[in-house]
């Protein structure tokens, strides 16, 4: 049996300066927040996730994040990709990159003056791969958090994978992408 493991990568793509206030995180009292992924349970650990970085915003005073279905999307697919094809990062072996994946959604198309992007990803095992303890790891680390913490982003999308990037062999695993977003419009 190997132990648990987690692995947490933040980045950010914006057209805009973003600043960020450094805080305390908060407790988090989200329904399933240390439910471990299976393919039964999906849909409750995405929400719970996004319970708790909500929890987090609120915590610093900022407005919480709403679902974006064509970020949800993105999000899914770039962790589902995670898995199949063995790697762990933000650029995917094809080339593909965070604007690139949200520029194959709806998201950013129509009247749009400015828009900002941030992605994070983690994977875990175990006891690990919960949203407490993703959420967790994510607010410990700065880029991660500033991205959770970033007051321009209004949107995120929310995916989770069944397994992770490299083998663990028999242990439970999920892989996670949080796209957020923001959009202007003219």
């Amino acid at each position: 049996m190997t132990s648990p493991a987690r692995h947490l990568a933040p980045a950010l793509l914006a057209c805009v300066a973003l600043t960020v206030p450094a805080a305390a995180s908060a407790a988090a009292p989200c329904a399933d927040a240390g439910l471990v992924p299976s393919g039964a349970n999906v849909a409750k650990v995405k929400t719970a996730t996004l319970c708790l970085l909500n929890v987090e915003r609120r915590s610093h005073r900022l407005a919480p994040l709403s679902a974006n279905g064509q970020l949800g999307k993105s999000a899914q697919s770039f962790s589902a990709n995670m898995v199949r094809q063995h790697f762990f990062d933000h650029v995917s072996p094809g080339g593909s990159t965070l604007s690139s994946r949200v520029r194959g959604t709806t998201y950013l198309r129509g009247n749009i003056r400015t828009w900002s992007l941030g992605e994070n990803i983690a994977w875990g095992s175990s006891d690990l791969a919960t949203p407490r303890e993703i959420v967790r790891s994510w607010m410990h680390s700065a880029g991660h958090r500033h991205n959770i913490l970033q007051r321009s982003f209004r949107h995120i999308g929310v995916g989770v994978a069944i397994g992770a990037p490299e083998d663990v062999g028999a242990e439970a695993a999920a892989t996670y992408t949080t796209d957020f977003g923001s959009r202007v419009l003219r």
